[in-house]
């Protein structure tokens, strides 16, 4: 396997509870072609270089944060990046990690070689667009009602799909004192932070 492939970096989250199951790794790519409006992650949208990282260094600094259950790619597009991202998931499966991701494609849509390569990695993957119109609070995994939650393999088999199950937004304190919001926070959750800003001195 070769180990000078890179992959073009938005973020990481050593710890989430929101983004899948269990205690995750999230990785947000840099690169999306779709613009979907309304995007939670715009930022991500461009394909410029933001931190190119080394398939090999990505891996060792996500098994550096073992114990966690699984690892979550998301963005950005991360089947616009699937050749990296199914070589670091190759990597990654060695270690009985739970792999997700997230996409603004349909199942249908994802027909490359690689792209297949990374779907046939996963546990779970989430897919569709967000549209603006439909989005719904309270859906586990998802911002519009269009999106589909798809078990792609027994690993999560009996996993209950409610939402009320699982937590659906955290507040991420870094290390600089900011703080970062992520999940699926509800149009309630994100007017009383904008309050609780705003009132600060």
């Amino acid at each position: 396997m070769r180990d000078d492939h890179v992959v073009n970096v938005a973020r990481c989250l050593l710890r989430s509870s929101t983004n899948g199951p269990g205690e995750r790794f999230v990785l947000w790519v840099q690169g999306c072609p779709l613009h979907c409006p309304g995007c939670w992650n715009p930022d991500t949208w461009s394909p410029s270089p933001r931190e190119l990282i080394r398939v090999t260094a990505l891996g060792n600094q996500i098994l550096e944060e073992m114990p966690i259950d699984g690892v979550t790619f998301t963005g950005g597009e991360p089947f616009a990046q699937a050749e990296v991202l199914a070589e670091l998931a190759e990597r990654l499966r060695t270690h009985d990690l739970s792999l997700m991701a997230f996409t603004g494609y349909e199942l249908e849509e994802l027909t490359d070689h690689h792209q297949q390569r990374l779907l046939g990695l996963l546990d779970i993957v989430v897919t569709g667009r967000f549209i603006r119109e439909m989005k719904a609070d309270g859906l586990l995994w998802r911002g519009s009602s269009n999106q589909k939650v798809h078990l792609l393999s027994d690993r999560h088999r009996g996993l209950d799909m409610s939402a009320g199950d699982h937590p659906i937004a955290e507040i991420v304190i870094t290390d600089i004192g900011t703080s970062v919001v992520t999940g699926f926070p509800d149009a309630g959750l994100l007017h009383e932070l904008g309050t609780a800003r705003k009132s600060q001195p």
